[in-house]
């Protein structure tokens, strides 16, 4: 059985509120544990009124706090917004707490728009030292060094498990190179999957936190009791990507029976460009799906994304992709 995770963005539903939001971030953690899944993940997205997991090691005390064993991290950290300092001792603060339970998943794009980047105090230009702050953030979380005079207080010999996050093959090809665990954005971005997992696999070398390679593959499920229903609950994320083409990131909305009349041609061009990593439908058709992917990608995990409207349908919805992912064998 492949193992199973969740990315979480405290999305705000229609009529609701930000703390509900993160109320149901919590409980959905709790779910997630009860129903075998291997980690939830949180991302850092700034200025977007609709995403409250901006302060992102907050939520995920918020979320660790709430649950006993299921793994809890981000997904990721853009790293070039902070201080690699600021961020180990962030995140060695979160493994003293939960030891055995935190990952640290970095990105290098700044998750936000310029002129947020600016208010975050960050020149665009950090962006290219991405691979040299990976590395700074991995010698804060090691052992102390002797001579060493900066250490991350808590933070230092935690040795937070690394994860290289991205879409394209630069990520591919860092995290090969620091033999760490790469984690690709097919959930949004799913154009250079195939190629980006081969270079990995191809050019990896094994390090002290994992001797083979590790393959994580973001990808959007939806899972109804039909073919119909999920179809139906599918528009709303549907929605929120032709939103997001227009420029207007509001909040996830109600679904709608005839996805049509929503978009225009175009927009729906974008949106399923952006979409195409998607499997929806009742159990035999998430079931065949799975199978596919996983035949596809060869992916050692995926992370789920379930963009529902309805807090209990898409807790339904992820209690069937766990039920059915045990029984979805790859041809």
């Amino acid at each position: 059985m492949v193992a199973l995770s969740i990315l979480e963005l405290g999305r705000v539903r229609e009529g609701g509120g930000r703390r509900q939001s993160l109320e149901n971030a919590r409980v959905l953690a709790q779910h997630a544990e009860a129903h075998g899944y291997h980690r939830i993940w949180v991302a850092e997205h700034h200025n977007m009124p609709t995403v409250t997991t901006a302060a992102t090691a907050l939520v995920i005390q918020h979320l660790a706090a709430a649950t006993h064993t299921i793994r809890v991290g981000a997904g990721g950290i853009m790293l070039p917004n902070h201080a690699p300092y600021i961020i180990a001792e962030q995140f060695g603060t979160l493994e003293t707490l939960f030891p055995g339970r935190i990952d640290l998943g970095l990105g290098r794009a700044p998750g936000t728009d310029p002129l947020t980047l600016r208010a975050l105090r960050r020149n665009p230009a950090s962006a290219e030292r991405f691979p040299q702050d990976v590395l700074e953030l991995q010698s804060y979380l090691g052992p102390v060094q002797p001579g060493q005079r900066i250490e991350a207080v808590p933070g230092s010999g935690t040795q937070v498990p690394l994860w290289i996050l991205g879409s394209s093959l630069f990520g591919a090809q860092l995290a090969a190179e620091l033999g760490l665990p790469y984690g690709f954005a097919a959930h949004f971005a799913p154009q250079m999957l195939e190629p980006a997992l081969q270079v990995y696999r191809d050019r990896f070398k094994p390090s002290r936190q994992l001797q083979t390679p590790y393959a994580l593959v973001g990808v959007n499920i939806v899972a109804a009791a039909t073919d119909g229903e999920a179809r139906f609950l599918a528009t709303s994320q549907q929605m929120s990507f032709t939103d997001l083409v227009r420029g207007n990131r509001g909040p996830i909305r109600p679904p709608i029976e005839d996805i049509e009349s929503y978009w225009s041609g175009r927009e729906k061009a974008q949106a399923s460009q952006m979409l195409a990593e998607s499997i929806i439908g009742g159990p035999e058709t998430i079931r065949a799906g799975i199978a596919e992917l996983l035949e596809r990608t060869g992916a050692d995990e995926l992370m789920v994304v379930s963009d529902l409207f309805d807090f209990e349908k898409r807790c339904r919805s992820f209690e069937l992709i766990s039920d059915i992912a045990g029984t979805a064998a790859v041809h």
